[in-house]
C-alpha cells in the first residue's frame, strides 16, 4: 500500500473509506495516516488493520450518506421559492406591488424582486474537502469564498481573511478527532485540532461580538463542541463526538444564508438538511442573512 490508496479498517467493520496520506515508522512497524473520504477525520492505523479497496467503493454507511446528500440538495432547491419569510405575507405584499405597477405602464411587472443571500467565507484545513464543498455551494447558488488554511495556522490568519472578504458567515473546519484512550471529553487537550478551532473562534468573536452580525460555524469530526460554543461560535461540532460529513457545514450555511433577516432560525430548522443531524452539529438561535430587494433593475 502507498500514499493515495483507498482503504478500509477491518477493526471498525470497514465502516468508512479512507485515503492514505502518510506512512511513518513507529517502534519498528509501519503506521499509516488516513483521511476520511467523506467524513472529516484523520486516523492512524497499522498495515495489518487495512484492506485496500477501489476508488469507486462505498461502504453501506457512505451509500446512506450519498443518498442523504442528494435528497438534501433536491429538497433545498425545491424549497428555495418559499424562503425569505412567511409565504402568505410575501404573496400578499407581491399582489399589492403588482397592483402599483399596473398603474404605471412604463414599468414591467415581471421579476420585481431580487435578493441577496449571506456571503460565506469557508476556511478549510483540507484542500480536497474544500473543493468538494465549493462545488455544492455553487450548486446551491451561494455566494462563497474558500481558502485552504491548515488548522494550526487558522488562529493567526482568520482575521485578515475576514477583513479582506467581509463575509456574513464564516466556516472554520478541517480535520479533528478524539485522541486514543480519552476518558475526559471536555478537556480540549484530548483532541487533535479542537484547540485551534477554539482559538480561531475567539479571535473572530473579539473582532465582532454580535452573534447576528458575524455568524460562525467551527469544528470537524468529533470536535470539542462545548469549548467551541463557549469561545463564541453560533454553531459547532460535534455534540455526540461523531464523525460529521464533509458537506454538513454547507447545508447548515445554506439555511442561514437564505433565511430572511427578519426571521430567527431555530436550531431544528438550521440542522434540517445536514447529514449527521443533532449528533453531528448543534448551536444557538441565529438570525437569517437573506435580504430581499425591490425593484429589480431592468438593466441587469
Amino acid at each position: 500500500m502507498e500514499i493515495g490508496d483507498i482503504v478500509v479498517r477491518k477493526s471498525y467493520k470497514k465502516d468508512i473509506t479512507f485515503k492514505i496520506i502518510d506512512i511513518k515508522q513507529e517502534e519498528g512497524r509501519e503506521i499509516y495516516t488516513l483521511k476520511g473520504v467523506n467524513v472529516r477525520i484523520i486516523a492512524d492505523s497499522p498495515y495489518e488493520d487495512l484492506e485496500e479497496v477501489s476508488v469507486a467503493t462505498m461502504t453501506k454507511k457512505e451509500e446512506v450518506f450519498t443518498s442523504k446528500v442528494n435528497d438534501s440538495i433536491k429538497k433545498i432547491l425545491d424549497d428555495r421559492k418559499f424562503r425569505g419569510g412567511d409565504k402568505g405575507k410575501h404573496l400578499n405584499k407581491k399582489s399589492k406591488i403588482e397592483k402599483m405597477y399596473r398603474t404605471n405602464k412604463n414599468i414591467k411587472t415581471k421579476e420585481l424582486y431580487f435578493g441577496r443571500p449571506g456571503k460565506i467565507l469557508h476556511i478549510d484545513g483540507d484542500s480536497e474537502y474544500l473543493d468538494t464543498c465549493l462545488k455544492v455551494y455553487k450548486q446551491l447558488q451561494l455566494d462563497v469564498v474558500g481558502e485552504k488554511v491548515l488548522e494550526k495556522e487558522q488562529p493567526d490568519k482568520i482575521l485578515s481573511l475576514v477583513k479582506l472578504y467581509k463575509p456574513d458567515i464564516v466556516v472554520i473546519t478541517g480535520h479533528d478527532a478524539v485522541l486514543k484512550e480519552t476518558e475526559n471529553y471536555t478537556d480540549i487537550n484530548n483532541y487533535r485540532n479542537s484547540k485551534y478551532f477554539v482559538k480561531t473562534v475567539g479571535v473572530l468573536r473579539d473582532y465582532e461580538r454580535n452573534y447576528d452580525d458575524l455568524i460562525i460555524f467551527a469544528g470537524a469530526c468529533q470536535s470539542c463542541y462545548e469549548a467551541i460554543l463557549d469561545a463564541g461560535a453560533n454553531y459547532a461540532s460535534s455534540p455526540g463526538r461523531v464523525l460529521i460529513h464533509c458537506l454538513d457545514p454547507v447545508f447548515l450555511c445554506e439555511k442561514i444564508a437564505y433565511t430572511n433577516i427578519s426571521n430567527i432560525v431555530s436550531i431544528e430548522d438550521a440542522l434540517e438538511n445536514t447529514i449527521t443531524g443533532i449528533k453531528g452539529i448543534g448551536g444557538l438561535q441565529t438570525r437569517g442573512k437573506y435580504r430581499e430587494g425591490f425593484p429589480k433593475s431592468e438593466y441587469v
